[in-house]
Order: C-alpha cells, then sequence, then structure tokens
C-alpha cells in the first residue's frame, strides 16, 4: 500500500508532523500490548506497506527496517500484563497508544488511530476503521508495533519454555492451551482473561 490520501489531505491542511498508531497484542493471553505511532515527513513511501496481519514475519522484520530507516520518528507504547489486568485491555490499550505518541521526539500536530476508539490525546485526532488497510502511518505503526511485541515474546520464551511463546506469541493456540492445562499460569499470563477452553 502506497496510498498516503489521508495523510496528503491533511498536509494540505496545514499538519505537519502526522502520526499514525496502531497497536498489537489485544487478543493473548499473555505479554503486554504494544503500541507504536509513525512519522512520515515524505510520501508516498518509496516501498509498499500493509497491515501487519497480512505480512509473513520475514516481510515484517524487511519493513520494520525500512520504516525505521526512512520515518521521521517512531514512538513505542508498551503495557505490561499486570496493567492489563488492573485496568481491562480496551483502557490498556489507550494507555500504550498514548505512551507511543508521548515517546516521539516531537509532539505530532495530528493523529491517525486504527479503530472506531481513540485515546484520550488533546491532540486534533481521527479514528480510522480497518486504518492498517488505508492510511501508510498506520499500517507502519502496525508494522513496528507487531514486530517489537513478537521480539519480547521471544525473550518471554527462554524465560518461560515450557509455553512456547516464540511460536504463538502469546495467542490462544491449541498448543499454548495445553501447555496452561499442563503447567498453569506463568507469571506473563493476563489473570483477567477468561479462557474458554479450560472450562
Amino acid at each position: 500500500m502506497r496510498n498516503s490520501r489521508w495523510e496528503r489531505t491533511k498536509f494540505r491542511e496545514g499538519y505537519r508532523f502526522i502520526a499514525g498508531v496502531d497497536e498489537a497484542g489485544r487478543g493473548p493471553l499473555a505479554g503486554p500490548v504494544v503500541a507504536a505511532a509513525v512519522i512520515f515527513s515524505k510520501l508516498p513511501l518509496p516501498f509498499d506497506v500493509d497491515d501487519s496481519k497480512k505480512l509473513t514475519a520475514k516481510q515484517r522484520t524487511r519493513l520494520f527496517n525500512l520504516i525505521m530507516e526512512y520515518a521521521h520518528s517512531v514512538g513505542v507504547g508498551i503495557v505490561s500484563h499486570k496493567t492489563i489486568d488492573e485496568v481491562n485491555i480496551l483502557q490498556a490499550t489507550y494507555l500504550a497508544m498514548t505512551r507511543a505518541v508521548a515517546s516521539l521526539p516531537e509532539t505530532p500536530d495530528f493523529v491517525f488511530v486504527d479503530g472506531r476508539g481513540v485515546p484520550l490525546l488533546s491532540i486534533p485526532r481521527q479514528a480510522i476503521v480497518k486504518g492498517d488497510q488505508k492510511s501508510v502511518s498506520i499500517a507502519a505503526a502496525s508494522i513496528v508495533a507487531k514486530v517489537i511485541r513478537d521480539r519480547l515474546m521471544e525473550k518471554y520464551d527462554r524465560q518461560f519454555p515450557d509455553y512456547a511463546f516464540a511460536r504463538h506469541k502469546g495467542y490462544p493456540t491449541r498448543r499454548h492451551i495445553e501447555a496452561i492445562r499442563r503447567h498453569g499460569f506463568c507469571e506473563i499470563h493476563r489473570r483477567s482473561f477468561k479462557i474458554k477452553q479450560l472450562s
């Protein structure tokens, strides 16, 4: 996807720093939720991006490196499994997005957010349903968030080898459910998530 219509519209309206924001990790049973914010100063991009869920791990890694090289700036926000349990996954996702925007070197003057809701930001913003398929900056953010979260789960895999986190990244696969049945929950499991397969 090289279509930058959403961003170009805001450029014409006078906005300079337009951030796309997306998250990875709302559905897993374990680990953090990660959000990324990406600002491009030059469009169109010299490479195609897409929704991270449509890409292979190898494609995501290649694009992650290109995005980190080509983006004007990138911010990341991480919210732990403990906070997810304390505030619920929706609020944790909004918190991760807010942290991602706050970690940018400069404050964006407009933010596009994937989905229907937007976090509480004191910045002009717009939610775009399926934004990771429509906006280049959101698609780029989805790739950055996914790659960073996957790398975190690979580290957890070495810490908790019984659960094969490197393989399923904490999602409720059959192998993951079987590991929970056999070993119980580990430190990074989200206790607030109901697991139907265990009932």
